[in-house]
């Protein structure tokens, strides 16, 4: 699993990102970032990073076609 990590948001909306998190996404003079509302999370994204996703996710179909290849019945959902 992937590390977390808590900050604060302020009573204005402003994060303060963790250094080790601004050096490794390109962010450490600042820049910008992408937050996507997932319904129930959201998901904050270096700039760019969110098409890379995206342009590397599996079409629907492709997707369940994979699922119901694994013939497990927990995961058959339609």
């Amino acid at each position: 699993m992937a590390p977390t990590t808590e900050f604060r948001v302020s009573k204005s909306g402003q994060m303060s990102v963790p250094a080790q998190v601004r050096r490794r996404w390109g962010l450490a003079d600042g820049g910008r970032v992408s937050v996507v509302d997932m319904g129930d999370a959201f998901v904050v994204l270096p700039a760019g990073a969110r098409q890379q996703i995206l342009d590397g996710a599996l079409p629907a179909e492709e997707h369940q076609a994979f699922v119901a290849s694994l013939e497990d019945p927990e995961l058959a959902t339609t």
